[in-house]
């Protein structure tokens, strides 16, 4: 019914988005001259983390030659408002298209017809559950999120209870952060117990209430590990709402809120990307399948572990962002 419902709203998206997606998530050009279009439709737009993949986007293509867009929803629980991007976007006829999917079963048709119109897609950061995109460019997630597990059990002497609170469930990115740290637990921690994820949809209200529930329900809770930017952050503000002295935080992603709490000692340290990476690698595939050059299904960015010990190592401060 969910994806029935999407898949219908997307038929009107162009009239909707003319009216009001202005204002919610924005819809920038970058690069410059008449080179190819590259149509870039994102998670979100607001979180740093999107903004960095979008300079690193528009610095690739304004050097290539090329033209993009860029446009996310407000939030990333707003899976239609998504599918509508998607559908103005394509109305555009772009030369490629670039899509991290919210939820892929939604955008199924629009990706099939992306396919019909020879419009090569690319997809990027949380991947599409599809065989249509060209490549993925993205993090090793799975990987990633168990050198977050491995870290927060090693903060907290491999015994103890532990929470998740996740950005979603139907991205892969979302998945994967939960099964890779959930996998690892499992395997190298028998003395930690981990509590059933919780799902804040990455918005920060969402995940610090849900964070002070989980406290609240679990007085001998040790740590907790959090998926992405908004979830880290809306984690941090529900353990100072709360009170909770002596828990160990583990984040994903970086920006201002998460380095300062690793600064001062609020969060024990995070998993960073390399965003500027991603945009970047994002345009240079999709001139590739442009010009009908192989591509690899896969293209692995970077991923570190940062804490107080290694924040200012210039490698680190190459992949953090602001």
């Amino acid at each position: 019914m969910r994806t029935r419902k999407f898949a219908a709203a997307a038929a009107a998206a162009v009239l909707a988005l003319a009216l009001g997606a202005c204002g919610q998530g924005g819809n920038t050009a970058g690069g410059g001259g008449n080179g190819p279009l590259i149509s870039i439709v994102s998670k979100g737009f607001q979180h740093q983390f999107w903004q960095a993949v979008k300079k690193g986007a528009e610095d690739e293509a304004a050097a290539k030659g090329a033209r993009t867009t860029f446009v996310g929803p407000a939030t990333e629980k707003d899976v239609e408002q998504q599918v509508n991007m998607l559908t103005n976007e394509l109305a555009k006829s772009p030369q490629a298209l670039g899509f991290a999917a919210l939820d892929s079963r939604a955008a199924a048709p629009l990706l099939q017809q992306a396919k019909s119109q020879n419009i090569p897609v690319v997809a990027f950061d949380s991947g599409v559950d599809s065989d249509i995109p060209v490549t993925t460019v993205a993090t090793d997630n799975k990987a990633a999120a168990a050198e977050a597990a491995k870290h927060l059990a090693q903060q907290i002497g491999g015994q103890g209870k532990v929470a998740l609170v996740v950005h979603d469930q139907t991205s892969l990115s979302g998945k994967d952060r939960r099964d890779g740290f959930l996998d690892w637990m499992a395997k190298n921690a028998p003395g930690i117990t981990v509590l059933p994820p919780q799902y804040g949809g990455g918005d920060q209200l969402e995940s610090a209430n849900i964070t002070k529930s989980i406290i609240a329900a679990n007085p001998d809770l040790k740590g907790i590990y959090a998926s992405n930017e908004g979830s880290a952050i809306g984690v941090i503000k529900g353990v100072q709402e709360s009170g909770k002295q002596g828990l160990t935080i583990v984040g994903f992603d970086s920006g201002k809120a998460q380095i300062d709490a690793i600064n001062n000692g609020l969060m024990a340290g995070a998993i960073t990307q390399d965003p500027m990476d991603i945009g970047r690698q994002l345009v240079d595939a999709a001139l590739k399948a442009i010009n009908h050059q192989p591509l690899p299904k896969r293209i692995d960015t970077a991923f570190y572990w940062y804490d107080k010990t290694n924040i200012n190592d210039p490698k680190i401060q190459a992949a953090l962002y602001q």
